[in-house]
């Protein structure tokens, strides 16, 4: 029963975290302005969530897996974002 409750503090911190970085996908996409993005930043933090996806599945964490999924998503298409919109600023 305490696991259920780890689990619950989890998927609360996951959904909070993961929607975090919606509203700068979408102000991104909207605007398509990538000036105030890191290219570098971008690609260093979809690594580390990226491992934090892997490390979900080996523990066996929905919200470590789903959240990390999600998150994945996001930062996928802000560096999509970064490069395609950034060029055609140049």
């Amino acid at each position: 029963m305490e696991q259920n409750y780890i689990e619950i503090i989890g998927l609360i911190a996951a959904i909070l975290t993961t929607t975090a970085f919606l509203p700068q996908v979408y102000q991104t996409w909207k605007t398509k302005d990538v000036s105030s993005l890191s290219l570098p930043m971008l690609i260093l933090f979809f690594i580390g969530i990226s491992l934090w996806f892997i490390y979900g599945f080996l523990k066996d964490s929905p919200s470590l897996i789903g959240a990390n999924g999600i998150s994945m998503v996001s930062f996928l298409l802000l560096i999509y974002f970064k490069i395609t919109y950034g060029k055609k600023k140049s």
